[in-house]
């Protein structure tokens, strides 16, 4: 079986990517290549993939309507070339975007929804790709007469985030920076707990992006409420798994959490907003606690010493392993190529 994978043009692809559809694709690829299969990935230059890397062109400054327009343009040009050459069984698209370059082609179309369903254009949602939401809620969340695939709920490395032997005292807050991700709300809570805040996250290059970062959260920095930008690998793990708590102040629809993933993997709480599908991956009062605003936040710090950091690493072995997930993503494919 050969799986042709388009990654969302403007984020690459590695062994440990920032991106939540990044470390989607990463995993799947790995295990397509593991199972024999083939796999094929379009992603920006800078990408590592276990299959077969075919680069397009990476944007170096801001991603304006011209790079748009320059990037997508190399997107079909990829596409069109693989689909020249041998075979494919399966195309599948991961980018908020990818109705720009769906191709015309008389072959099963994947399309996964790991953002907002109302984010994604009305023309991709009915381009006639194969939708598969990563949750209940956003599966609920779709326009009437559209039909989805069953969820497949997303996975983390259970081997790479484990339980530390000891907790130190801050809490975390970590992912992209941007206005929904609230990271002023996670400084508002930890100033009302009274508790130490560690911020990382990767600073894309968007205009509103970086007006939020300088206006609502370097302001704010002190000894502590420290930010430390974007972190990876061992020292992500090991930021998360000596946290107190990770808190999850979203107020986007989210589809899913990768990152409260790998916190109840490594034992660490989660303390939420009651967004999207947030109350699907924390189980409120069990591995976490699902909260409507930054004052309840702070006071549900207080009382996190009440979850069990066991309860969150069984929770995460039950629904959230990457294994898990790329079996169903294999199984998948194959029903679409038969």
């Amino acid at each position: 079986m050969t799986v042709l994978s388009i990654g969302y043009p403007f984020a690459p692809v590695t062994a440990d990517p920032a991106g939540g559809a990044e470390q989607i694709l990463a995993h799947v690829d790995r295990a397509l290549v593991a199972a024999g299969h083939r796999s094929i990935v379009v992603a920006p230059q800078g990408s590592h993939v276990a299959g077969e890397l075919r680069t397009i062109p990476a944007v170096d400054g801001e991603i304006d309507a011209a790079a748009r327009t320059r990037v997508h343009g190399a997107v079909r040009d990829r596409i069109a070339d693989e689909l020249r050459g041998a075979p494919i069984d399966v195309i599948h698209y991961h980018g908020l975007d990818f109705g720009v370059y769906f191709a015309a082609a008389a072959l099963p179309q994947l399309a996964t929804l790991h953002l907002p369903i109302a984010w994604y254009a009305e023309a991709a949602l009915r381009s006639g790709a194969r939708l598969l939401p990563v949750s209940r809620d956003e599966a609920a969340r779709a326009p009437a007469g559209l039909t989805l695939l069953p969820p497949i709920e997303n996975g983390v490395d259970l081997d790479r985030y484990r339980p530390a032997r000891s907790k130190s005292d801050y809490a975390l807050a970590l992912g992209r920076v941007a206005p929904i991700k609230g990271f002023h709300d996670a400084i508002a809570a930890t100033r009302r707990a009274g508790v130490r805040l560690l911020m990382a996250g990767r600073l894309y290059p968007y205009p509103e992006h970086r007006r939020y970062f300088a206006a609502q959260v370097a302001p704010a920095l002190d000894d502590w409420h420290r930010w430390i930008g974007a972190v990876a690998g061992h020292a992500k793990a090991q930021l998360i798994a000596g946290a107190r708590c990770l808190l999850v102040p979203s107020t986007a629809p989210e589809t899913s959490s990768l990152v409260a993933m790998e916190a109840l993997a490594s034992g660490t709480p989660v303390i939420a907003y009651r967004s999207g599908a947030l109350p699907e991956v924390v189980e409120d009062g069990v591995t976490g606690f699902i909260v409507d605003d930054a004052d309840s936040m702070g006071d549900a710090i207080a009382r996190v010493d009440t979850i069990d950091p066991a309860a969150c690493r069984a929770a995460a072995e039950a629904r959230f392993s990457a294994a898990r997930m790329t079996a169903e993503y294999l199984r998948l494919y194959e029903r679409l190529a038969a």
